[in-house]
């Protein structure tokens, strides 16, 4: 798979799923070297597995491997047909005013995605103060200052 699309370690990622093509495949995984020197026979060594009398741990069964896999199909298809938001600044003018004013730090994502008001920002009705609960804050009249931590910084 495609290293870019998101595919490792997203959501609806399934290692078993993602590793195996087949359920075959994945009981072939679980058979060793002397399980084949004495058994002679895959099919005989597929069977043992899947009745969990041979492997390595745990044992998925084959409808539960299918559903597995259907589910990690439709989840990356999710991911590539997954359309990018519209900006909430998009199709405004925003020269001459810029977002950041006065002191503390912003995370803007985290910001973003958390102040449903972001609209008013870029239509130019509210001012982006920083507030108690961005990375730092600090109000001059009462001296109070804070510093918390957020998805993108600690």
């Amino acid at each position: 798979m495609d290293e870019d699309d998101g595919s490792k370690n997203g959501p609806g990622y399934d290692p078993v799923a993602e590793e195996f093509a087949t359920y075959e495949e994945y009981l072939d995984s679980q058979i060793t070297g002397t399980d084949m020197y004495y058994l002679e026979d895959v099919e005989l060594a597929r069977h043992l597995v899947e009745l969990g009398i041979r492997g390595n741990g745990e044992v998925i069964r084959r409808e539960e491997f299918e559903q597995r896999k259907a589910a990690a199909v439709a989840a990356h298809q999710a991911r590539l047909n997954k359309k990018p938001q519209k900006l909430a600044s998009q199709g405004k003018l925003l020269d001459g005013y810029p977002l950041l004013q006065v002191s503390g730090y912003i995370d803007y994502a985290h910001r973003l995605k958390t102040d449903s008001s972001m609209e008013a920002y870029f239509e130019r009705s509210k001012r982006l103060m920083p507030q108690h609960t961005d990375l730092s804050f600090y109000n001059w009249e009462t001296h109070l200052s804070t510093s918390n931590p957020t998805p993108n910084f600690q």
